[in-house]
Order: structure tokens, then sequence, then C-alpha cells
């Protein structure tokens, strides 16, 4: 199976030593990159089981990371460690994240060409029996998911609104804050 959460020989190795621990603090693993060139990069990206991510959790995960990754050592030299949100125009990594985002614009790719094209821009149609469904401009095809070399969300008005609205359901139920008047203050 295409494996887009972590594509490289080192991506599946650090996904390997962090996924138990970063699981068993109640989060996804969503990506996995590690960069090289001058500054070399480990990147995460993580979420809740129910979506989303705040600058804590990022924390929290980036301790653990990095403590897993200095008794591990998989990379031999300086790097730096980045833990963030997919973001709203995120990576697709699993067949569950063309479901969930059914209804929204998305480019994906693929390894090899399908009917001379590697490129697909349209519409997530969902998934059906292991294929991923995209309408495009000739109608819907279905890609299978072993096809995939990457896909992602494209950046709408109607995604960053339900990314919106998804926040704030997550944000109910928390108090209000209620500022206190400086002149009932005791003196």
């Amino acid at each position: 199976m295409s494996d887009l959460i972590a594509k490289a020989a080192m991506d599946r190795r650090i996904y390997d030593i962090i996924a138990p621990s970063v699981e068993a603090m109640g989060f996804e693993i969503v990506r996995v990159r590690f960069m090289g060139g001058k500054t070399k990069v480990v990147q995460i990206m993580a979420e809740k089981p129910e979506g989303g991510i705040e600058v804590d959790d990022c924390a929290e995960i980036s301790n653990t990371v990095s403590a897993l990754l200095d008794v591990e050592d998989p990379i031999e030299s300086e790097y730096a460690l980045e833990v963030s949100s997919p973001g709203i125009d995120r990576p697709l990594t699993r067949l569950k994240d063309f479901e969930r985002y059914a209804g929204y614009e998305a480019k994906i790719e693929t390894v090899e060409l399908i009917d001379n094209r590697r490129r697909f821009s349209g519409t997530l149609q969902g998934v059906e029996g292991g294929e991923v469904l995209i309408e495009i401009a000739e109608g819907i095809v279905g890609l299978q998911f072993d096809w995939l070399a990457d896909a992602k969300l494209v950046l709408t008005d109607e995604l960053v609104a339900e990314s919106l609205r998804a926040r704030e359901t997550r944000l109910e139920g928390f108090d209000e804050i209620i500022e206190e008047d400086a002149s009932t203050e005791e003196e």
C-alpha cells in the first residue's frame, strides 16, 4: 500500500519510532517528512482524531518526539524539529481523509501515468472499495489509493468556512472569559 504519511525510508523510520508514543498521547500522525539540505528538518503534522490541534498540543508532541529521537538517534547530524497542524489546505494521507473531505476541491498526483496524466484536480467524492473518487471535468474518476504519490486540499472559501465552523464547535463548552471591572477590585 502507498504510504503518504511517511514516504521515504527515513520518514518511515522516524514514523516507526514516534508513532506509538504520539498515538498513546491521543493524537494521529498525518505526515512525517525528513528534509535534507543545508539545514535538515524533521517535519511532523499531527491532529486529534476528531480533527484540530492546539499550540500546547504541538509543544507536548515536540517534547516527546525530541526525547524519542534523542534516544534512537536515527539522524546522524543536527536537525530542526517542526511539529504542526496539517493546516487548512492539508495533505491527504489516509483513506479516511478522502472520505472526510468529500465535497471539497483537491489536487491528486499519481505515481504512474493514468490515461496519459498524473495530476487530477477536482472535487473529492469520497472512497469506494479502496478507490479515491474525484470529479474532474471529464467525470468521476476512481484512483486506487496505492497509485497516489501526493494529495492535498485546495484552499477555497468553502474550506476556510468549514475550518472555522469546526474550530468553533471544538471550542463550544468552554466557559466565557469574564473580565473584571477594574473599579470593583480591592485596592
